[in-house]
């Protein structure tokens, strides 16, 4: 019983952000620390060398290299002796090089839990902070399953920082694998209004709902909209019949996961090179990719059938018109170009 409530106590709660943990090894942090402290006291045993004629030993005789490194090491950790106090230099050497980072590491080892535990308290609370001060113009991606962890990788694929990309799901696993992949994540329902906005929705320039139930996706799309009036909202469903629904409720171009892939599949046992085609043209990193670009001023006027790039369509005032539309014979000013480029390989 105790185990689960611990359990339940280590996931995240619902409509908390969890920033991407830290890629800083903690042998590598208390490194850093030992380091760290070994300069302040070479400093300060420098400072006192320095200045060492306004100092004086306990027998009276001037002090020594050694002397003003013990001198340090003291001030910065009393050894707490008593009466017993090291006269000669061996033994001061001794209690700078052996039992002064002995005292560091058991200070480590005491507290170093709770210190670790605190801090990255505050270094969450403090990224959080930052990350909410920050973040505009961002990528929600509402479910991380099958449908969501593509998404993102195809966000990826297109030069999409891991930081512009905010993950929603309940799934404390699902959770885990985003933010191990080094994404924000927010755990709730995206169905709810506090959630969303907790993921920065009203500010995002795309939201993409990737839930597994068409019913469900609705409520997010509905929801994600009335946050955010002008945002890209782009959806999946699994059924066709459901797309209108999706429409209505404010969806953009609406993707249908069982009508695509049944598509697919058809097409596969007659003519399996177009299904490799399209999977190539849908794959960022290798082969051929789709793309979208402004136009250039000297190809104003053109047709874009016409120039170096393999034309797909013409996006004008939003409205995406194919090649081979009588509305796309002519590029004008302000168009942008759906086209194949040569797909750029990940770097990771």
């Amino acid at each position: 019983m105790s185990e689960r409530r611990g359990r339940e106590h280590a996931r995240p709660q619902a409509g908390v952000i969890r920033m991407p943990p830290s890629t800083s090894s903690p042998a590598r942090s208390i490194v850093r620390a030992v380091v760290s402290a070994v300069l302040v006291l070479l400093g300060i045993a420098v400072a006192v060398y320095l200045g060492r004629h306004g100092y004086r030993d306990v027998d009276g005789r001037s002090l020594t290299f050694v002397d003003c490194l013990y001198f340090a090491a003291d001030s910065l950790f009393p050894a707490g002796y008593g009466g017993v106090t090291p006269v000669s230099e061996s033994a001061r050497l001794v209690n700078v090089l052996v039992i002064m980072p002995l005292r560091v590491i058991f200070l480590v080892v005491l507290i170093g839990t709770t210190m670790r535990v605190l801090s990255e308290h505050s270094r969450q609370a403090f990224k959080v902070e930052k990350w909410r001060s920050r973040v505009r113009d961002h990528v929600v991606v509402v479910g991380y399953g099958t449908k969501g962890r593509s998404a993102v990788a195809g966000l990826l694929g297109e030069d999409v920082e891991k930081r512009n990309i905010v993950v929603v799901d309940s799934s404390p696993t699902a959770l885990d694998m985003a933010s191990a992949a080094g994404l924000v994540t927010v755990q709730g329902s995206g169905t709810r209004n506090d959630v969303l906005r907790m993921a920065g929705v009203p500010e995002a320039r795309a939201v993409i709902v990737a839930v597994e139930r068409d019913d469900t996706a609705v409520l997010v799309t509905l929801t994600a909209r009335e946050l955010a009036p002008k945002a890209q909202v782009v959806a999946s469903v699994r059924e066709e019949e459901n797309v209108h629904l999706l429409r209505q409720s404010g969806a953009d171009p609406v993707v249908v996961s069982s009508g695509t892939a049944g598509r697919l599949l058809g097409l596969a046992t007659s003519t399996p090179s177009v299904v490799g085609m399209v999977e190539d043209l849908l794959t960022p990193d290798t082969g051929l990719a789709i793309a979208e670009r402004e136009v250039e001023q000297t190809e104003i006027g053109a047709s874009p059938r016409h120039l170096p790039d393999i034309v797909l369509g013409v996006v004008r005032n939003g409205t995406l018109y194919r090649v081979d539309s009588p509305e796309a014979d002519a590029i004008e000013a302000g168009d942008r170009l759906l086209y194949v480029r040569a797909a750029t390989p990940a770097t990771g």
